[in-house]
């Protein structure tokens, strides 16, 4: 080990040392204003790795434990006390596409994904029945072939962590957000943090840096340059871009929330204060939403037509199934007293603002409004919705916060479906995805259609393109897409060189976006970070010349592939 590299690891060691949280910070501990106040003006402490990675969603997940496993030191922050993102703070089943049981997603998500199988196998009391499925679906919902508890993936994924934390590769820093840079000319420098419970700050030094935050947050911390919301056709040739660019119109974001059902028994919550205002709110979208959003009608996503869809949570119809993670029919008698549905609807999608670009006071203001969305949807649905046998209201659903970890019921954080996107050295486009405009190529033969090739691919996703409602007053755009590829482009800032986006934060648009932002593609992305990160430390360079070099390109995605990360599909059918 050469004299810097003793040095880093010294650096790192005792960086490690520091990270212990004081009593302070402790559960049951509450930090006076004289203590928060002191780590608020004494010199914040600096803790240094080869790789700082900012948010401990999926792809924060997916790139640390590649660049840990490529040899690098790594410092993890999250925003909450749970890592996972949408697959555990958000509480969303996976997103995924129709071969993902044996093909379609990297080695390693394949892999947490059998481990979140086999976890239910180990501790869960199955029947003979559902034990012997080999592909096990816990909560048999519709939106996926693996619907399960948040707090699975949780412990999945904190298994994984386990060993890198105490052999002291991973340091992770939870209930920790960036609130400052350092930068300077093209290069990040350092990111300052805050403790959320004590207010200590920390500042943390790496060549190379990683946003996986849900809404890009260290792009504007950065001085990165970045794009937000619609981009116009005429920038982009999209064919269902708007005329004009609006970089306020986002899609819309959801405070989920679990509930099951108990025939017989009252577990009618407190009126929301908003109620009124949101039972009878219309959507003020084009093209128009069919009425109330409280009502079972609601846009069919792909036609616009109104579409009727509601729920039965006693016969186990509906909507009720859509995102149901635990069947109790699979599982010993009295282990559930009923099924546990996650509420991602519709009728819960916030329109009325956004949570980036906009002043934090709104901001709050936004997500208080989203979560008073969520609970009067759900006391509608115990007092007034209207019921197959002619009645309204089941005054037995019961909101389950112990599913999600919280007092109010509903999940951490919310699911954010659109943030802040680099402007990239390549920027993925409608054109290149699209069913449609690619049949051009191939003159109609379906059979032989193809999402655009790219010679410096670092992974491969799908899903349709599927954009929900928006806040500057889009209804859906749900339109078929074809099977396509990550390229590597698309992961680097057209001017800033030691920073990389691990979530819905690379380069793509706000149409194109719809389909690079569910759970296994964010997972490639955050791998291929991950990987790269730990190359270029290794190789010492840096993203952009990886991809200007042939040779180097090379060897990466030769990495990449010999890690399990496919870089091409085979021959399927697009969705």
């Amino acid at each position: 080990m050469n004299v810097e590299s003793k040095l880093r690891r010294r650096s790192f060691l005792k960086a490690l040392g520091l990270a212990a949280p004081s009593l302070a910070g402790a559960p049951g501990f509450a930090a006076s204003e004289r203590e928060k106040t002191s780590l608020r003006t004494s010199p914040p402490k600096e803790l240094a790795a080869d790789v700082v990675i900012i948010g401990g969603g999926l792809g924060g997940c997916a790139a640390a434990l590649a660049a840990a496993r490529n040899g690098l030191r790594v410092i993890l922050t999250e925003e909450t006390d749970w890592i996972g993102g949408q697959l555990t703070s958000q509480a969303v089943p996976p997103d995924e596409n129709p071969w993902i049981e044996t093909f379609g997603a990297t080695r390693s998500f394949l892999d947490l994904r059998r481990r979140i199988r086999d976890y239910y196998l180990r501790n869960y009391p199955l029947t003979a029945e559902a034990r012997a499925r080999p592909n096990l679906n816990p909560g048999n919902g519709n939106v996926s072939r693996l619907c399960h508890e948040p707090r699975v993936a949780l412990a999945v994924l904190e298994d994984l962590f386990a060993p890198l934390i105490a052999g002291q590769q991973v340091l992770r820093l939870l209930r920790h957000q960036a609130v400052d840079a350092v930068v300077n000319a093209d290069r990040v420098e350092a990111v300052r943090v805050r403790s959320q419970e004590s207010e200590r700050e920390l500042v943390l030094r790496a060549p190379l840096f990683i946003d996986a935050t849900e809404l890009g947050d260290l792009l504007p911390l950065t001085k990165t340059e970045y794009v937000t919301g619609a981009e116009s056709q005429k920038e982009t040739g999209e064919p269902h871009a708007p005329s004009e660019a609006a970089p306020r119109n986002m899609q819309a974001f959801t405070c989920c929330f679990a509930m099951d059902y108990l025939a017989g028994e009252d577990h009618t919550i407190q009126r929301p204060d908003a109620y009124t205002f949101w039972r009878d709110f219309v959507p003020p979208l084009k093209p128009a939403w069919p009425g109330r959003l409280f009502s079972w009608e609601y846009s069919d996503p792909v036609t616009l037509k109104p579409k009727t869809v509601g729920t039965d949570p006693e016969n186990g119809t509906g909507l009720w199934v859509y995102r149901r993670i635990a069947d109790r029919s699979q599982f010993v008698p009295r282990t559930y007293r009923g099924d546990i549905s996650l509420v991602n609807w519709p009728q819960n999608d916030y329109l009325l603002g956004n949570l980036c670009e906009v002043p934090s006071a709104e901001a709050a203001q936004h997500l208080a409004r989203a979560k008073q969305l969520s609970l009067s949807w759900f006391y509608w649905m115990q007092t007034e919705a209207p019921r197959p046998d002619g009645s309204t209201g089941w005054k037995g659903l019961r909101l389950r916060p112990d599913i999600v970890d919280t007092e109010d019921g509903l999940a951490k954080y919310p699911y954010i479906r659109e943030s802040r996107r680099i402007r990239a050295e390549f920027t993925v486009l409608e054109q290149h995805i699209s069913t449609d405009y690619r049949l051009k190529e191939t003159g109609g033969r379906r059979e032989d259609v193809q999402a655009a090739s790219f010679n410096d691919s670092v992974g491969i996703g799908s899903y349709r393109i599927d954009l929900h409602p928006t806040t500057g007053g889009q209804n859906y755009i749900d339109i078929s897409s074809v099977p396509f590829q990550i390229p590597l482009g698309s992961l680097i800032p057209q001017r800033v060189e030691n920073l990389l986006p691990a979530c819905k934060n690379l380069g793509v648009t706000h149409i194109s976006n719809g389909c690079y932002r569910l759970h296994p593609v964010e997972w490639n992305i955050g791998e291929a970070a991950g990987t790269l990160a730990a190359f270029c430390i290794q190789k010492k360079t840096v993203p952009r010349a990886v991809r200007g070099s042939a040779g180097q390109l090379k060897s990466l995605q030769n990495l990449l592939s010999g890690q399990g990360v496919p870089l091409n599909w085979p021959k399927v059918t697009p969705r």
